[in-house]
């Protein structure tokens, strides 16, 4: 066993307790965090395979933009930070769902270990320079032309946000303003 085989192996320890831990608190932002340490770790993994180009492409991607957004949606929408007691589920239906997480795990393995092998494999992944030459080449307009559209739906979501944020408060200074005007010769009520 080598060193990269070591390596390997405790960043998918590392991950796997990551995804758990992300799918098993009853905190979401902690949730989220946790997404950030198994996303973070399967780019390790990725590097030792020597898939440099992936690893930063999931590390841009997921762990920079998909986590954020996750973190940002949770701000704007002012979803409750700590434990929710409303969402919590019996024992009987965690023990039901590990029972489940379990055999489709050991399907999986039975499926998909066979076809491994015990010899070594021989890498078959492309040329870095020749997939960054076609993205950044070929598809360079097509990438920024997305990006720009994902830019104008966070701005919308933002605007939404505030606009909706302000609506409860420009209605009630709309309210009392109308009923002071409504009767303007009502004497003023005398402080308690």
């Amino acid at each position: 066993m080598t060193t990269r085989d070591i390596v390997f192996a405790l960043l998918g320890v590392i991950a796997a307790a990551g995804a758990v831990f992300a799918v098993t608190t009853r905190q979401l932002v902690h949730s989220a965090l946790w997404l950030v340490v198994c996303l973070g770790t399967l780019a390790g993994c990725y590097v030792v395979l020597g898939a440099e180009l992936v690893a930063l492409v999931q590390v841009l991607i997921y762990v920079g933009a998909v986590v954020v957004l996750v973190l940002f949606a949770l701000m704007l929408t002012r979803a409750p930070i700590g434990i929710n007691r409303q969402l919590g589920t019996s024992p009987l239906q965690r023990v039901l769902a590990a029972v489940l997480g379990a055999a489709t795990t050991a399907l999986f393995a039975s499926m998909l270990v066979p076809l491994v092998g015990s010899g070594p494999m021989t890498p078959s992944n492309g040329d870095t320079r020749a997939v960054a030459s076609a993205i950044f080449g070929t598809w360079a307009w097509p990438f920024e032309l997305l990006s720009l559209l994902l830019l104008a739906a966070l701005v919308g979501a933002f605007a939404i946000a505030t606009v909706a944020g302000a609506l409860p408060r420009a209605r009630g200074a709309t309210a009392a303003r109308d009923a002071s005007a409504a009767a303007p010769d009502a004497p003023a009520k005398a402080p308690r």
